[in-house]
């Protein structure tokens, strides 16, 4: 569990060097006033991909000892609209989508306590109403 912790803390300290989670950082991304931001993002994608076509190739496992299996989501393209836009105007309003709300939390800074509990009570409702919902 330290493992985690420790790797956990690095990488919040790298993102905060990389003013990844800066309020002004965010805010330049959204009025497309500097690619930053969009390296950032465009590299992690490209990394993703990456180093998942060779954990298939080479077969490597999950820490349960499992293969891993990405599951494919059938296609309908009102739904991930709907979910995008609601997740970016909750990251425009914020500045700070989930991962570094516990960064920012963890620097000190108070206020995104509040978008930070809203994030958990979304989470928690989201478990309880998820049987219900069309998936």
């Amino acid at each position: 569990m330290w493992l985690y912790l420790l790797i956990g803390m690095l990488f919040g300290v790298t993102l905060t060097q990389a003013e990844i989670v800066s309020w002004y950082r965010i805010a330049e991304m959204f009025q497309f006033d500097s690619f930053h931001m969009y390296g950032v993002i465009g590299s992690a994608v490209v990394l993703g991909v990456l180093f998942l076509q060779l954990a298939r190739r080479l077969g490597w496992q999950s820490v349960e000892g499992k293969p891993f299996a990405i599951y494919v989501y059938p296609m309908g393209w009102k739904r991930f609209l709907l979910g995008g836009t609601v997740f970016g105007m909750g990251w425009a309003i914020t500045g700070a989508c989930p991962g570094p709300l516990f960064i920012l939390a963890g620097a000190g800074y108070s206020p995104v306590l509040i978008p930070l509990v809203g994030a958990l009570l979304g989470t928690f409702v989201y478990g309880l109403v998820r049987h219900r919902l069309p998936h």
